[in-house]
């Protein structure tokens, strides 16, 4: 799909969903010596959260199981605990949220880089994939990311959508302001 395509879809989002691993962190698990695991988040994408919800357009967590990682991630991100999913039936947590908050499927940006996140992404208004994403995800997305998954996906989405919607500067304004 080409840009311009992209950009009307982008102009109708209310609300994202973001797969976690592969979209907001880099799909790299890092195990200490003493079996610990971390993974990398970005805080550009911190910063692309929090232009969304500064911009009115609601924001989702959704992965298979919610960890003490991704809830800690959430709360640096600005993510409402009760937008925190965690079930592997990502379509029928779909229904759930569109049945729930009146939203239908064209209010709706999943971003996505797997063949787990397929379903969603065939379905929603506008779908995104991560430059590094599964190739399937790549070839069902209405726009492909220049960055890869964990390296500012979210806030190149954020900016896009801001700007379709001419929202942007208004954001940015008043992120300045906060100081964020």
């Amino acid at each position: 799909m080409n840009k311009e395509a992209a950009i009307e879809k982008a102009k109708k989002v209310k609300f994202v969903i973001l797969d976690i691993h592969g979209v907001i962190t880099d799909s790299i698990l890092y195990y200490t010596d003493d079996g610990k695991k971390s993974e990398c988040f970005s805080l550009r994408d911190r910063l692309g959260c929090k232009a969304l919800m500064e911009g009115d357009i609601g924001l989702a967590f959704l992965t298979s199981k919610i960890t003490r990682t991704d809830e800690q991630v959430g709360k640096i991100y600005g993510i409402p605990a009760e937008k925190l999913w965690g079930t592997s039936a990502k379509m029928g947590r779909l229904d759930e949220f569109e049945k729930e908050s009146g939203l239908k499927d064209e209010d709706i940006c999943y971003v996505g880089d797997e063949m787990i996140d397929l379903g969603i992404m065939k379905r929603v208004g506008f779908s995104v994939a991560p430059s590094d994403g599964a190739i399937e995800a790549k070839e069902v997305a209405a726009y492909i990311a220049k960055a890869s998954g964990g390296k500012g996906v979210v806030r190149e989405i954020a900016e896009l959508i801001l700007r379709a919607q001419g929202k942007w500067e208004a954001v940015i304004d008043t992120l300045m302001k906060k100081g964020l």
